[in-house]
């Protein structure tokens, strides 16, 4: 079965930048929409960002717009989460999801995901 793995987190300074990997363990990860979500603890999963199979449509929370790049490599089975200006409350696990329909998908209605990376800015 397909697997899905982080990577990239780890504690940074407000104003860095960072790139975040989801990188999928099976090739059918790039016949997939891909999105990422942060949680915070007590709070309901935050949407970021997601990019569909074929790179022709990405998206991007409000909260974040501007400071966020998502793409991918299917040469190396990966999806980046490319993020800058990071701020303090943007400390969070962060993880990626993935599944046949993006918008499902970015419902919280995804197939796979991965246990996610710590990510935390200090002020």
């Amino acid at each position: 079965q397909l697997q899905l793995a982080e990577s990239g987190g780890g504690l940074m300074h407000a104003g860095e930048s960072r790139r975040l990997s989801c990188t999928g363990s099976e090739g059918t990860f790039n016949d997939l929409a891909v999105a990422w979500f942060r949680r915070i603890p007590g709070r309901e999963d935050d949407f970021v960002a997601a990019i569909t199979w074929t790179e022709s449509d990405r998206f991007y929370a409000d909260s974040m717009a501007g400071r966020l790049t998502i793409s991918r490599d299917g040469a190396k089975n990966t999806v980046y989460l490319d993020m800058n200006a990071l701020k303090p409350e943007d400390t969070a696990v962060y993880f990626c999801a993935a599944g046949y329909d993006q918008f499902r998908v970015m419902r919280g209605e995804y197939d796979y995901w991965g246990q996610g990376t710590q990510v935390t800015v200090s002020s």
